[in-house]
């Protein structure tokens, strides 16, 4: 896909119907780890909850196996309630 010299690209019509942007319709661009997003106005919100999910599941999948295995359940129920 080519950008012109004004900046403008024609978006496939798949992914135009798969995203729900129809004729006309207002869109919003983003920036989000380095990639460049584009929805329909309307449909805002989905994208900002779809992109705070997967800045959730990142970081979960930087905790994942940083746990001390030696705590068993009732050392770790001692530590977080008598403090």
């Amino acid at each position: 896909m080519r950008v012109t010299s004004k900046g403008q690209v024609t978006i496939p019509r798949d992914l135009r119907e798969l995203a729900g942007i129809a004729p006309n319709s207002d869109v919003l661009f983003s920036m989000e780890g380095g990639k460049l997003t584009i929805v329909p106005k309307d449909g805002h919100q989905e994208q900002e909850d779809r992109l705070r999910l997967e800045r959730f599941l990142e970081s979960l999948q930087r905790l994942e196996g940083t746990g001390d295995q030696a705590i068993d359940a009732d050392a770790l129920m001692s530590m977080t309630r008598d403090h």
